[in-house]
């Protein structure tokens, strides 16, 4: 069965100009046309366009995913290098959750700080108001 663009963009939740965007800029290779020269996916089109938005959201640029298709249309053999690239995002994605869980426990000691102002269970102290 084969897919138009707009059905596609229902399917993967994508906008229409970013999967118009990826088609211009040759991440989805083969791309099939129907008898109106419009552009029709199939089944393994809407799979690659879900794996284009899950490299994204990992972090990888236009120009990596391109040399991450290129890899890919090797086969086989370009496998560890496809290996290394997803690796290196992976540790990138991981220092990102830690600065993020990071950023949450400060969070919520400043919550509970609040909190215990507020319940009276401690002097409020600010390192921009200057103690008299």
């Amino acid at each position: 069965m084969l897919y138009t663009m707009m059905q596609v963009c229902k399917q993967t939740n994508m906008t229409y100009q970013a999967l118009k965007f990826y088609c211009n800029e040759g991440l989805i290779p083969n791309v099939k046309r129907d008898k109106n020269n419009r552009r029709v996916f199939d089944e393994h089109d809407i799979a690659w366009i879900e794996s284009l938005t899950c490299l994204k959201k990992c972090g990888m640029s236009i120009q990596e995913m391109k040399e991450y298709l290129d890899m890919c249309l090797q086969g086989v053999p370009s496998i560890p290098q496809r290996k290394e690239m997803l690796a290196q995002k992976q540790e990138a994605l991981r220092e990102k959750i830690k600065e993020l869980e990071d950023s949450v426990a400060y969070i919520d000691w400043k919550q509970n700080f609040y909190d215990e102002v507020l319940a009276g269970k401690r002097p409020y102290e600010s390192n921009l108001i200057p103690v008299e």
